[in-house]
């Protein structure tokens, strides 16, 4: 299993958390999301995921993962 992890920018509340989560987490192949506030870290778990697949579901939620 592959574990990833990923910067978002825009969150600030729980709302934010369960929405982002919620999104990557219907990402084919994500078997786990775990969101961190206040660092903004994004840890997927899962296997056959692509960045891109994130990076739209991130959008989704209406947010911005950061560029590495």
């Amino acid at each position: 299993m592959a574990e990833k992890l990923y910067i978002v920018i825009g969150m600030t509340c729980d709302h934010c958390v369960a929405s982002v989560g919620s999104e990557i987490g219907k990402v084919p192949g994500v078997a786990g999301v775990d969101v961190d506030l206040a660092s903004g870290r994004v840890k997927v778990t899962g296997q056959a995921f692509t960045d891109d697949q994130v990076r739209d579901a991130v959008d989704e939620a209406g947010y911005a993962l950061v560029d590495a």
